[in-house]
């Protein structure tokens, strides 16, 4: 299909939960600025009159008290207010098992599933001995997610891949072994959703790590990844930084602070 001719999606972030950080707690190496940098966690809705996919499914209150997050709103009350239901969703891919972006997968009861080949791998395989690389993961989420490949719930990809028209899936790595980022065609171009292949705009943006990486090579190839995939550096959407609310439009004027569409160019 020609680019001219390629479906237009709507992208929204939408934003469920937060927490406080301090600029050395996100950079390898710490930071010289001992100065607040807050954590924001989100899904991300991708639609148009044909169809709608979820990119992630977040944590519920259980997780948020387990793991000291503040949880705004539930990622299900988050997609009620842009007026999706969870029973109308046929589609939504897993960036990776952390249990900030899988957390909530078993309230999604028609849901298939779009996890990488590397990073189921990587999630029941040999590394996860290690805390070091455990720790983001929850043993639950993992089986469940497993349970549902014995449904034939899991559609299972091995590098890039084509979801459907104009939503593409782009291995990364580095942060998890099977780390993938979403690349989306909009009225303003290719938009990319690098989750937590960037973490904040400043990972990518200064080539910076952040601490909880498998592959330090594969992030670093990560960033070059995604200025290749996007429209432009505008087009890169990091996965937790709290400056993508106030960079683009809220999605209505009671959403603001709550959802903002990442379709229309950006506010600065």
């Amino acid at each position: 299909m020609k680019h001219d001719e390629l479906p237009q999606y709507e992208v929204m972030a939408l934003r469920y939960a937060t927490r406080e950080g301090r600029r050395p707690q996100h950079f390898i190496g710490g930071d010289p600025h001992d100065v607040p940098m807050p954590m924001d966690y989100y899904i991300w809705v991708l639609r148009n009159a044909e169809r709608t996919v979820l990119v992630d499914t977040g944590f519920n209150q259980d997780m948020a008290d387990k793991r000291h997050r503040t949880l705004l709103r539930t990622p299900v009350q988050a997609l009620a207010l842009v007026g999706i239901t969870p029973a109308s969703l046929r589609d939504i891919v897993i960036t990776h098992l952390h249990n900030d972006h899988v957390g909530t997968f078993h309230e999604y009861p028609h849901a298939r599933f779009h996890l990488q080949d590397e990073e189921m791998e990587f999630a029941t395989g040999r590394y996860m001995r290690s805390e070091i690389f455990n720790r983001a993961y929850e043993p639950d989420q993992v089986t469940g997610m497993v349970r549902l490949v014995y449904q034939d719930r899991v559609e299972f990809h091995r590098g890039d891949a084509c979801l459907a028209p104009g939503i593409s899936l782009h291995h990364i790595g580095g942060h998890t072994a099977g780390l993938q980022a979403v690349r989306v065609h909009t009225a303003r171009g290719w938009v990319v959703l690098a989750s937590d292949a960037s973490h904040f705009y400043e990972h990518f943006q200064c080539a910076r790590c952040f601490p909880l990486m498998f592959h330090l090579g594969q992030a670093q190839e990560g960033y070059r990844r995604l200025r290749e995939l996007a429209a432009s550096p505008d087009h890169i959407i990091p996965g937790h930084d709290p400056e993508v609310m106030a960079r683009y439009p809220a999605a209505s004027a009671a959403l603001r602070g709550i959802a903002v569409n990442l379709h229309e160019k950006p506010l600065t």
